[in-house]
């Protein structure tokens, strides 16, 4: 911007005239219009996408918030969940959601209805700009938080006994597995001995056998 140049030549020079009776401020403004233009289009473009999405955010948020999880108790009307850390962390992030959602949008409706003067940016419309992208982003961050508690309350007890059941398989196999490995050992156990028997022409039975040996 014209303020910027400024800073790097004399200052007798901010305000002579040119040849053609212009002042820098005027030649300056007169060169960079369409860069103004442009700049005031994608402004537009990007506020408008975002809006959207600040939008959306502060919809489903505010509904979250009216919908709480688990419902709310028939005697006394509180959260069902009111007792539980994640709740709170539900409650917290889906309130700064809202709030950092509806700000998002503020600052991006009131880029859209900007004059898109060639000052405005300079500081007024990038610090607008830069404000909306942060809260819309921290926006987007505490609804996952939202998200991620809510699935904690909800689905913890079904995780929990899928864990079990999970454990319970895991060692149910292993006890199958010791007992396969100890037939097989036990198989393996009497066939090495009925092959060394017959490989020192041993026959019979152990009985048999015993009662030959006590007659020899």
């Amino acid at each position: 911007m014209m303020q910027e140049v400024e800073k790097f030549v004399r200052p007798s020079y901010i305000d002579r005239p040119n040849v053609q009776n212009e002042t820098p401020t005027m030649v300056f403004t007169r060169e960079h219009e369409k860069l103004v233009v442009a700049g005031g289009e994608w402004m537009k473009h990007t506020s408008n996408s975002c809006t959207i999405a600040a939008a959306l955010i502060a919809t489903v948020v505010f509904a979250a918030i009216i919908t709480v999880p688990g419902g709310n108790d028939g005697s006394n009307g509180l959260p069902i969940f009111s007792k539980e850390i994640a709740f709170t962390v539900f409650i917290i992030s889906d309130a700064l959601s809202l709030f950092t959602s509806t700000t998002s949008l503020l600052l991006f409706l009131s880029i859209l209805t900007a004059r898109y003067a060639e000052g405005d940016f300079l500081h007024v419309l990038p610090k607008r700009l830069i404000i909306g992208l942060v809260t819309l982003f921290l926006s987007i961050t505490t609804m996952m938080v939202a998200f991620s508690s809510t699935l904690c309350l909800v689905f913890r007890s079904l995780w929990i006994s899928s864990l079990q059941h999970t454990a319970m398989e895991f060692l149910a196999s292993k006890v199958i597995d010791s007992s396969f490995e100890i037939n097989i050992g036990m198989k393996n156990s009497e066939h090495v001995s009925s092959s060394d028997d017959i490989k020192f022409g041993v026959t019979g039975t152990a009985e048999e056998r015993g009662q030959g040996w006590c007659a020899d």
